[in-house]
């Protein structure tokens, strides 16, 4: 598999943005069946470049996501970005992960602080890591992995003194040796150019990568935004609350508003798109196509 840094700089300057997906471990059996015999399929037919797999609040799913990156490359040989997070483990057993990962043939780890099981605040684990930029700079040292790193374009909404000190610490990961960034879902492209504009200006010259969502229902997307501190603008909510009730319209025009947003993004050169799929294929089928990108 490749280096997804390979695969970015590989497409530069070719005019062809780089198409990623994002996918979660499923929770049942049937679920897990149905994701590998519909949904990796019919995503995979639109060619993407790369795909990556969560890891989930306190590191619950490590042993299915790096079970399912490994699956999803040796069936459909598609390179796939496995996640990992500082929370609840020591170094030692990072390295474990890294070990595994290894033996499995994942050679790309989106690095992440992580988020705590639910209802408890952060704290590093003893023998562990605080920062994404130490866990970034701990794989770096391991040698053999691709490390991307998440970014928030309205800031991390756990960070009290404000985006620009979260800005500042996405620099300090960065600068530790991640190679590409990918965002948060975002509704206003101008939050994404501000925090372009503000890397540029320090330096920085990764690829950053748009974090896109297409609505599926009004209370589904209000929902995500109170838990990744997103925002939705006015002109978007007033359009959600006129669809409130009817999922296949809010739906409908979940498609057509992240295929503008793309297609904004597009011109202004991004490197890339990355979809939060939600583990299913027709919104971002739907969106490829209104781009021209299949």
């Amino acid at each position: 598999m490749q280096l997804i840094r390979d695969i970015y700089a590989s497409r530069k300057g070719s005019g062809r943005p780089v198409i990623s997906m994002e996918f979660f471990p499923p929770k049942t059996e049937e679920g897990e069946r149905r994701f590998f015999a519909e949904t990796v399929p019919a995503l995979n037919v639109l060619k993407p470049d790369y795909c990556s797999v969560t890891y989930g609040a306190g590191g619950g799913t490590r042993h299915k996501t790096i079970a399912m990156v490994d699956r999803i490359q040796r069936e459909h040989a598609l390179t796939t970005l496995a996640h990992l997070t500082c929370v609840g483990s020591t170094r030692e057993q990072i390295r474990e992960i890294l070990d595994e990962a290894r033996a499995a043939g994942v050679r790309n780890i989106l690095a992440l602080r992580g988020d705590p099981p639910p209802g408890t605040a952060f704290a590093k684990p003893e023998g562990g890591f605080e920062h994404a930029a130490e866990l970034v700079r701990f794989i770096r040292a391991e040698e053999g992995f691709g490390v991307g790193v998440a970014g928030f374009p309205e800031g991390h909404p756990a960070c009290r003194e404000g985006k620009l000190a979260d800005w500042r610490h996405l620099k300090a990961k960065i600068d530790a040796g991640a190679d590409f960034v990918i965002t948060q879902l975002f509704f206003d492209n101008r939050d994404f150019f501000e925090l372009r504009d503000y890397l540029t200006a320090l330096g920085v010259t990764v690829p950053l990568v748009p974090g896109i969502i297409a609505i599926l229902s009004a209370s589904q997307i209000r929902k995500f935004v109170s838990l990744c501190g997103a925002r939705l603008p006015q002109a978007l909510q007033r359009e959600l609350d006129l669809r409130a009730g009817d999922d296949a319209a809010a739906a409908e025009f979940g498609v057509e508003y992240a295929s503008r947003q793309c297609q904004e993004l597009l011109a202004a050169g991004v490197p890339g798109l990355h979809f939060y799929t939600l583990n299913k294929a027709q919104s971002a089928t739907r969106i490829l196509r209104n781009l021209g990108l299949v």
